[in-house]
């Protein structure tokens, strides 16, 4: 009766979701975002409606018409009210019209989906147990709350067991909201919170019955899909031994910061992540008490006022709470880096020393590495044997990328298949192979891939090889009279590769919206990261596979976020009054640059990375907890910043939630840029000068000198002054100016980039500050 219970309540829910949302004549609905102007009648408005709540019913009932019995406030979904002054409705076009023109309303916008972009990380990382370390340092993040916006958690995963952890912080508010297969017993004292949230979803999913006939969700907290739990584990999950994906990776799971608390935020459904759903959640967790917020989710790049994840990000932050976000997964395309707002840390991702060799021996004898997480046992006996080789049976393009259905059975039965990737997902592929009866896989990279490496627990024997190795495998079958190859799996290999290395998908600067700042900020590991998994999937993630991992592997810079949300926890833990920008100048400016062989950090995109696939380098915790000087920027200053990029009033209000007049700020602001803690410059209309100042505050040594070291840009002259910076006292700041001046662009080029150093002197001179520099010609 349970299980029935269960399949109703899901049914019922994916019904909602798949209905079409109709109001009055019929008129189709859909979900807009209303920002409210809390000063044009705002308070008056809350006052005379008795709450804020009252206060956003009132905008409905004065823009939509009554339906049948049914009040225009019944259209409401969600009421803001903490990183956001505003609400959440279904409306028709025209209403949403009728509420533009109300006073009050600054503005009107429809929703918007965005896509959700471990066993040895945390070692990669140095992180262990040395009493000087960062674990050390920060009591492992004990006391810090990082809330996690994802689809949910599977809370009985021992990732999230609450043996050895302190008890729940007294200033947390938040909630373990119950539902289907979810209740109050679920929380402890390491997942302290959990919400969900499905308005946005069940308004706004399209009417296709089709595309859902066999999806299962949970209508609560509950991890469905398994992203969610391996995120949050990987910033704070707790230790656990022995911990393997059948057998692979085997070794002791730990988050990176394994101290410190989890809140989830279900706003992730399986059809993507709606504005509506994420803006609910975070102003929740600001106002539950979360000290970071991490987001695995985004889109490409639009104008901050058009994007929720900045606007909330941003009174966030004015509230004291680290947000960081995923760079996107778009790379490794020009200016394709997400969430880009200043204030917040962006993070790209980056290849671990760690591999999973699954070698194709070819009957002519030649070798191709590939790579695969696949049981060894069975791989050996299965896979190990000598198979024909076949690809493309049927001539198709459907038959080259092995879609389902496409697969002529008789002649992929008991045979290895050669599959391209792209359409659909690559464990997918591997599913369409074994349903024809195939014996084994071989993904091919396509030109676009390249050379990367994503791995997955395929359902049979399979391994993934670069495009080097495809090209030399295509052209083995097309002239060898019968084509055979086995896969020899090789287990785990680790320190033999070169890491880190930025993954070819991570997205790149320079920021599209704002080249003045460097985008993305620091690049983590997200390459084959290994982390908690929920119970109701295989660790291929696929409905059909029946094995059961309380671990699994993912890739993308979802997985690269929250590395460096647990160390944001662990900065925090060890230095609770420091304020979000100071934990961001920490993790940036005390990067490596270099990576385990002491080279230049390699791009997945061939050649060494620059600062657009990078940022300032890749995150290095023990460093980070002891940066020795840190820049410090106020909330207000991201508002003059946005002033100098011609912001407009509006426009800056949609951000802010601030009335400002630039004019009179830029004035009172003469020469004013951003403290950041990297320098970037977009000459424009034919610039060949700017000024930068920097203040950088002491958080190290009390009594200490630093001096600067500069490596310009080719072809540009970087001078800064003074040369030297003394501190007397902890907290002590001082400020210098960076002057960067470039006659013309380098030859057939049109960025360049550099750093800047301030290296401690004297006896206890152990701190490095460094400040990459990225200068770029923009012709408009």
């Amino acid at each position: 009766m349970e299980v029935v219970r269960l399949l109703m309540i899901r049914r019922s829910f994916l019904l909602l979701l798949l209905l079409p949302v109709l109001g009055a004549a019929g008129t189709l609905l859909q979900t807009y975002i209303v920002q409210l102007h809390p000063h044009e009648g705002g308070s008056e408005a809350v006052s005379a409606s008795g709450s804020r709540l009252g206060w956003h019913r009132s905008f409905l009932e004065r823009s939509v018409a009554w339906e049948q019995e049914k009040r225009p406030s019944s259209r409401l979904l969600y009421s803001y009210h903490t990183v956001f002054d505003g609400f959440a409705a279904q409306l028709a076009e025209a209403e949403a019209a009728a509420l533009r023109a109300l006073p009050g309303v600054a503005s009107v916008r429809a929703d918007r989906r965005v896509e959700l972009h471990t066993t040895y990380s945390y070692r990669f990382l140095g992180l262990n147990f040395c009493p000087a370390g960062a674990w050390a340092r920060s009591g492992y993040g004990r006391g810090t709350i990082v809330g996690v916006l994802d689809t949910g958690v599977w809370p009985e995963s021992p990732s999230f067991d609450d043996r050895g952890m302190p008890p729940v912080p007294v200033r947390w508010t938040g909630v373990c909201q119950g539902g289907e297969r979810f209740n109050v017993s679920n929380c402890n004292r390491k997942l302290i919170g959990a919400r969900f949230y499905s308005k946005g979803h069940r308004a706004n999913y399209p009417t296709n019955p089709s595309e859902a006939v066999s999806l299962l969700e949970y209508v609560s907290p509950r991890d469905a899909h398994g992203h969610g739990t391996h995120t949050a584990s990987t910033a704070a999950g707790a230790a656990v031994a022995g911990a393997s994906v059948l057998g692979a990776g085997a070794g002791e799971a730990r988050g990176v910061a394994p101290g410190a608390h989890v809140a989830a935020y279900k706003v992730c459904w399986f059809n993507g992540c709606y504005s509506s759903d994420i803006l609910a959640g975070m102003d929740d967790a600001v106002r539950d008490g979360v000290d970071v917020l991490s987001l695995s989710l985004g889109g490409f790049p639009i104008p901050l006022f058009e994007d929720s994840i900045a606007i909330g990000s941003f009174r966030a932050t004015a509230r004291g709470v680290s947000v960081v976000c995923a760079a996107g997964n778009n790379g490794p395309a020009r200016s394709s880096v997400a969430n880009e707002a200043p204030w917040v840390l962006t993070v790209g991702a980056a290849t671990l020393d760690r591999r999973f060799p699954a070698y194709v021996r070819l009957g002519n004898g030649r070798v191709l590495y590939g790579e695969s997480m696949f049981p060894g046992e069975i791989g050996l006996k299965k896979g190990g044997k000598e198979l024909e080789l076949v690809y493309a049976v049927g001539g198709t393009r459907e038959s080259e990328y092995c879609l389902k259905g496409a697969l002529d059975k008789a002649a992929v039965a008991g045979k290895m298949v050669v599959c391209d990737r792209g359409i659909t997902g690559r464990a997918d592929k591997g599913e369409a192979v074994k349903e024809a009866g195939g014996a084994a896989m071989i993904l091919a990279n396509t030109e676009v891939n390249r050379q990367e490496d994503s791995i997955d627990v395929h359902v049979l024997p399979a391994t993934l090889v670069g495009y080097k190795e495809a090209v030399e495998l295509k052209k083995y079958i097309s002239s060898a009279r019968r084509p055979v190859a086995r896969i020899v799996f090789g287990g785990t290999r680790i320190g033999r590769a070169r890491a880190p290395a930025v993954a070819l998908f991570s997205a790149r600067g320079p920021s599209l919206t704002n080249p003045s700042v460097l985008k993305p900020d620091v690049i983590a590991p997200g390459v084959n990261i290994i982390a908690a998994w929920p119970g109701n999937l295989g660790p291929s993630g696929l409905e059909g596979d029946a094995r059961r991992s309380n671990f699994s592997v993912l890739s993308g810079t979802s997985m690269a976020a929250p590395h460096v949300s647990g160390i944001a926890a662990l900065i925090r833990s060890a230095h609770p009054s420091w304020s979000p920008a100071m934990v961001r100048s920490a993790i940036m400016t005390s990067a490596d640059i270099t990576d385990r062989q002491g080279k230049a950090i390699m791009d997945g995109d061939g050649g060494r990375a620059d600062v657009f696939a990078m940022g300032a380098g890749h995150v290095n915790p023990a460093r980070a907890v002891d940066p020795g000087l840190v820049y410090e920027i106020q909330p207000g200053d991201y508002v003059t910043h946005l002033c100098t990029l011609g912001y407009t009033h509006m426009e800056i209000f949609k951000i802010t939630h601030t009335g400002v007049n630039c004019s009179a700020l830029l004035q009172k602001n003469r020469g004013f840029s951003l403290n950041y803690p990297s320098i970037a410059v977009a000459f424009k209309n034919g610039a060949k000068s700017a000024v930068l100042r920097r203040t950088v505050t002491n958080v190290g040594t009390p009594i200490s000198a630093y001096t600067v070291q500069v490596a310009a840009p080719p072809g540009v002259k970087v001078s800064v002054a003074p040369t030297t910076l003394s501190f007397a006292e902890f907290g002590e700041q001082r400020s210098f100016r960076v002057t960067v001046e470039a006659p013309s662009p380098p030859a057939a080029k049109d960025c360049a980039e550099g750093y800047l150093v301030w290296k401690q002197s004297g006896g206890q001179g152990k701190h490095v500050v460094r400040s990459p520099i990225a200068v770029t010609w923009v012709v408009e």
